[in-house]
């Protein structure tokens, strides 16, 4: 296995623990520098099966929550609904996924162009929604009601487009029907979970029989690089946000789309 390969897995698993859990699309950050690093991965595995990493990390920052709602889950009502909200949210993304599946990784990640078309217009949109004057009606992530649960699961479908940020969508879709700034970013975390554990097993139920040991090696020094990160980014986010929103990530998102762009224009 060449240096340069594993050194490339790593940066593009620092990346994916850096953007999974912000709302910039760490789908369309990888597949954009994996582009113009002449990364190839089997069946596109690599840029999904690197989530594991990122998974782990929300798991292990939210370790002891996680673990009292397991304790009081056949009790407490409330822990039951929470958990109810939750399957209810991932519904939607579970189903698109598998029938838009091949459209998703033949067509979609292969459309370098799309991806920078999308981290600009979700900017705007990011910029817009963090600055429009409405006060938050739900605090609580375990007091929306079931009918908000399901309609955040309906925006984080629109992730399945690379570009737009599965984050970025549940936090928007959170914002626009009453959450809070932290509260919106708290459930897109919570949400997380389901979603792309089930993204991680179904993808590597599709390639399994086209990995070979050398993908075996890529894809774990990515998965160890997304860890460290993402439990960084877990740790800090809610803080931020609660203090100073989204705007960061709008201009980021519309920074890195447009220098994309022009890439793509000189470079191909």
């Amino acid at each position: 296995m060449p240096e340069q390969t594993i050194a490339e897995a790593l940066l593009l698993g620092v990346l994916e623990g850096l953007t999974e859990f912000i709302p910039v699309s760490s789908t369309g950050h990888i597949l954009l520098l994996g582009h113009f690093l002449g990364f190839k991965s089997t069946g596109k595995a690599f840029e999904i099966l690197i989530q594991l990493g990122a998974i782990l990390a929300v798991l292990s920052v939210y370790a002891a929550r996680l673990w009292r709602m397991l304790l009081d889950f056949p009790y407490d009502p409330a822990t039951r609904r929470f958990v109810l909200g939750i399957l209810v949210a991932f519904l939607p993304a579970m189903v698109i996924g598998v029938l838009a599946y091949k459209i998703i990784k033949t067509v979609l990640f292969e459309t370098p162009a799309l991806i920078c078309i999308m981290l600009i217009l979700g900017g705007f949109i990011l910029l817009w929604v963090d600055r429009w004057v409405r006060k938050p009606r739900y605090h609580d992530i375990t007091r929306f009601p079931l009918s908000m649960y399901f309609k955040i699961g309906l925006f984080q479908c629109l992730s399945m487009i690379p570009g737009t940020s599965r984050s970025g969508a549940t936090i928007v879709g959170g914002l626009l029907l009453g959450a809070d700034k932290r509260a919106a970013a708290e459930f897109s975390f919570f949400l997380a979970m389901p979603t792309m554990a089930g993204a991680f097993v179904y993808d590597l139920y599709k390639n399994y029989d086209l990995l070979t040991a050398a993908d075996a090696k890529i894809i774990a020094a990515g998965f160890a690089a997304a860890f460290v990160a993402a439990v960084l980014v877990v740790r800090s986010l809610l803080g931020y946000v609660s203090k100073r929103g989204y705007a960061l990530f709008g201009w980021w998102r519309i920074a890195v789309g447009a220098l994309g762009l022009a890439a793509l224009l000189i470079f191909g």
